[in-house]
């Protein structure tokens, strides 16, 4: 990290954003034009290399993303279910193959055979009539609940802002009190309890600070983000509103993924009524309190999912994670103090001011409170998202909620592709809260569900987990730059040759993984790999040695 580049970068604020106008400058050809790279160093006074470097990470402005017309998703849901290799013949009958690109994930997981053309999503049947589509409006979700407190229905705006007005009036720290009696910990995968991260950044004393929602949902499986952003897009406003407020920021930022097209107009179009009902900009409705809300279009970096590379993302560097300490709350966007929260965690902030921290609290267990979204893929009889109070039994959300699988599944992956794999045996000793799965040794994650069928090769697997790994490595440790690599290639060269992978050699590597990379990145992936080694060995046999 270079203090001095975010220094540069910022220079201009939040107003005229570097990486905004990289993405701007690739619109029209894929990637931005030499010409471009340069007058953007020239204009924020860093190194050509810079920009370039940026702009040659991403993958919707790289060189290799010129001229791309198309995109098939490559998520692990898309993949498990076997259908992509059918959408892209397709598309291939429509476009040349170097007009097709991957996005990973598209979020419609719930559907799978999900694909991109001129800023829309498409999933299911759409591949079957590709000539004639039309634009959706939104994504199509299936939505059922336990505990309706994230998918209440929408109160309308004046009784549900008027939250929001009583709030302002109170003290902050009344209000932050209420958030740490709520024990609410952090949804996005991490579980940090997001009181004590408040309280963090409202503690250093500086006139410029910065919420930032991080909806850069990149956990294949994983679309209930897509959903609050589209569905109940102002309880993560209101969220980062009351941080705002809480914290002593005035600027909130939304990174969202340009995976989501959907979700960057719906959310604008919030702000905007935010706007036009003065609850933005200035002493909001009366108070000293001074807010604004901008959003930041990412560009296409699993990486930026970890708090740090999203914060030198927006600045307009690489997307590398960032070593700490300094924390974002003490040194974050453009050095400045940050809170950093996932959309699933903002949204909660409504009920709990509505009902009070003590009244979260009693919700789900003693340790993870509270209610949790869950994702269930195209093999459960009644896919979609559920929400469900902490705490509840796995096999309840599996077969009641979910209905059960369609076919046979072997193992279900949770909690995205860092997350562990779940083998079907396991499903009775598990229930949907943090310790629960950390227990079993597994991770709930984002609490995504992609299941594994059973004719799936679990090698292919494990090849296909390295090959995400690598790909969306941001390269800045060797650890997980060079190993996920290593770990392609083994996998690789096993599925397709006689070559068998040295058992030791494989466990170095994944635990060189685990404790020498700089971030959970390359630290998490080992943990699916070792379930899929612990709980189907012996389907592994033909591809390893002692």
């Amino acid at each position: 990290m270079s203090k001095n580049l975010s220094e540069l970068t910022g220079r201009k604020g939040l107003s005229e954003n570097l990486f905004e106008k990289l993405g701007d400058a690739a619109l029209a050809e894929g990637t931005p034009s030499k010409k471009d790279l340069d007058q953007l160093a020239d204009e924020f006074l860093i190194g050509k290399a810079n920009t370039y470097g940026t702009a040659s990470f991403y993958d919707f402005t790289k060189l290799e993303n010129k001229g791309k017309k198309a995109y098939v998703c490559n998520g692990t849901a898309c993949v498990c279910a076997g259908k992509q290799e059918a959408v892209k013949t397709e598309l291939e009958n429509h476009y040349s193959v170097n007009e097709i690109g991957h996005m990973t994930c598209l979020g419609r997981c719930h559907e799978n055979s999900a694909f991109h053309i001129n800023g829309v999503n498409y999933s299911g049947n759409d591949i079957k009539d590709v000539a004639s589509l039309k634009s959706r409006t939104s994504n199509q979700f299936n939505v059922g609940a336990t505990t309706e407190i994230l998918t209440k229905p929408y109160s309308g705006f004046e009784e549900y802002y008027s939250l929001l007005k009583e709030s302002l009036k109170k003290d902050a720290t009344a209000l932050l009190n209420e958030i740490k009696k709520s024990n609410i910990r952090g949804r996005g995968g991490a579980g940090f309890p997001m009181g004590f991260k408040w309280e963090a950044c409202r503690n250093e004393e500086n006139d410029t600070k910065f919420i930032i929602c991080n909806a850069d949902e990149g956990d294949p499986g994983a679309y209930s983000d897509g959903y609050l952003l589209e569905e109940q897009p102002h309880s993560v406003l209101f969220g980062m509103m009351i941080a705002g407020y809480i914290t002593g920021a005035k600027w909130g930022v939304l990174y969202i993924r340009a995976e989501y097209p959907e979700s960057v107009t719906i959310i604008q179009n919030a702000i905007n009524e935010l706007r036009e009902n003065n609850l933005l900009g200035e002493n909001i409705d009366g108070s000293n309190f001074s807010f604004d809300l901008k959003i930041i279009k990412a560009q296409g970096a699993y990486i930026c999912g970890e708090e740090t590379a999203l914060i030198n993302s927006i600045e307009g560097q690489r997307p590398e994670v960032r070593t700490r300490p300094p924390y974002p709350t003490q040194q974050g966007l453009f050095n400045k103090p940050t809170i950093v929260n996932n959309v699933e965690t903002l949204a909660a902030v409504h009920a709990i001011l509505k009902g009070g921290g003590d009244a979260y609290n009693q919700l789900g267990t003693e340790k993870s409170s509270g209610t949790k979204l869950v994702c269930l893929d195209s093999f459960f009889n009644k896919p979609g998202i559920y929400e469900v109070e902490m705490g509840i039994p796995l096999s309840t959300v599996i077969n009641e909620l979910g209905g059960g699988f369609k076919s046979p599944v072997k193992a279900m992956q949770i909690g995205g592709p860092l997350g562990g794999v779940v083998p079907i045996s396991k499903i009775d000793s598990l229930s949907i809260d943090f310790e629960s799965f950390a227990n079993e040794g597994f991770l709930l994650g984002h609490a995504s569900v992609v299941c594994i069928p059973e004719d799936f090769s679990m090698m292919k697997h494990i090849e296909h987990l390295f090959d995400f790994a690598q790909y969306e490595s941001c390269g800045k440790c060797f650890p997980c730059r060079l190993g996920t690599k290593r770990g392609q290639e083994m996998a690789e060269k096993a599925l397709n040759s006689d070559y068998k992978i040295d058992r030791k050699l494989l466990d170095d590597l994944l635990n060189t993984l685990e404790a020498g990379s700089l971030c959970a990145h390359g630290g998490g992936i080992p943990l699916p790999i070792k379930n899929i080694m612990q709980y189907f060995d012996s389907e592994l046999n033909q591809y390893l040695k002692n």
